[in-house]
């Protein structure tokens, strides 16, 4: 007896365990199969270091994997030339299943317009590019408005009214910061001048440094810098100068020389893209944010910047933030560039494509765009 009710139990279990397993799943609420992760990938012009461009870059990737969890999946490729070097790098992620790839660098534009145009499917991210296509967006931040802030604090804290600037290219990006900063400058000292060093590079540590050098052999007894690495930074340092960080906060590099930092931030927005790609409503798109958006910071003050120039700085940031203060708006008095030529007239400000197509240098800035 007892044998028969096992058997006729064993029985009865099987059948319900048949049932089961061709039962559907999405019925009772839980999912047929997991879901694979959304491949994230990035691709950086640099090696990774500890500051910079790059390193803010992969602060927001580890900020991505930590907000999404299993979601997603990050991958990156670091010190990835511009050109076809690029090209190669991000075809071959997006032949990994890469689902959505961040390409944060100028010239990874085209390579990544050209890449995407052979993976339809494939979300891309061209940050600091300013061409879209259906599959590709592109992102960027307002850094002059952060040059504009430290130009302040720059002209407050030099004493020979001579500023340098260690350039990669003369692209509209980087002379949108050098003239910011020029004009913030000019704000507090009519008398103060830039001058420029152009590199035609982005990341060159020792021409970096010697850039950094030769302007301070030049009288400049502060400097910023729009290039990839600390040399800059390190050099002020070195000779017991002044310097703007870039990027990231670079006091422990230089402890004693940052004046502050211009910071970048980017994890909101590239978590943002990523959730939108998995809650399947990414589309292409531009975006320009600045101080009020949080994509720049400037923070981060050395030890011998005085409180009251900081509470100026932070002041001024406040109302960049609010609309209050428009870096390229002229006051009462035209803004002239350096060959005498008026761009901008009283009351007036520039406009956004005039602001992203800008090439020539304001009043005050030692330098060309054509060198």
């Amino acid at each position: 007896m007892y044998k028969n009710l096992a058997g006729h139990a064993v029985a009865g279990f099987l059948r319900a365990a048949l049932a089961f397993a061709f039962f559907p799943l999405a019925l009772l609420g839980l999912p047929a199969h997991a879901a694979a992760p959304l491949k994230v990938c990035f691709v950086y012009v640099a090696p990774m270091a500890d500051t910079g461009w790059v390193h803010q870059h992969e602060l927001a990737r580890q900020a991505l994997q930590a907000a999404l969890g299993d979601r997603v999946q990050t991958l990156y490729a670091e010190n990835v030339a511009e050109g076809p070097d690029a090209e190669r790098v991000i075809r071959d992620f997006a032949r990994q299943g890469c689902g959505l790839i961040f390409t944060p660098s100028f010239g990874y534009m085209e390579p990544t317009r050209k890449v995407a145009r052979e993976f339809p499917q494939v979300k891309f991210e061209s940050i600091t590019g300013y061409k879209t296509a259906p599959n590709v967006a592109i992102a960027n931040a307002r850094y002059y408005e952060g040059r504009y802030l430290a130009g302040i604090a720059a002209a407050r804290m030099s004493k020979t009214h001579i500023a340098g600037y260690v350039a990669g290219f003369p692209i509209p990006e980087v002379v949108q910061g050098i003239n910011a900063f020029t004009l913030g400058m000019r704000s507090v000292d009519p008398k103060a001048r830039v001058k420029v060093v152009w590199l035609d590079a982005w990341f060159d540590p020792p021409r970096e440094r010697d850039a950094a050098m030769t302007l301070f052999d030049q009288g400049a007894d502060v400097i910023a810098f729009h290039t990839g690495s600390a040399a800059a930074i390190a050099a002020a340092q070195a000779r017991g100068k002044l310097a703007i960080a870039y990027h990231s906060d670079m006091r422990k590099v230089a402890p004693d020389a940052q004046l502050l930092a211009v910071r970048h931030e980017w994890a909101a927005y590239d978590i943002a893209r990523a959730r939108a790609v998995l809650e399947g409503t990414w589309k292409s798109g531009q975006v320009w944010g600045g101080i009020r958006e949080g994509m720049i910071q400037v923070d981060d003050f050395g030890p011998k910047v005085p409180q009251a120039v900081r509470d100026e700085v932070r002041e001024r940031a406040r109302d960049i933030a609010a609309g209050r203060l428009i870096p390229f708006k002229a006051g009462a008095v035209p803004v002239y560039d350096n060959m005498g030529q008026m761009r901008i007239a009283p009351g007036h400000a520039l406009g956004d494509a005039q602001i992203l197509h800008m090439d020539w240098l304001v009043q005050g800035v030692q330098g060309r765009t054509d060198q």
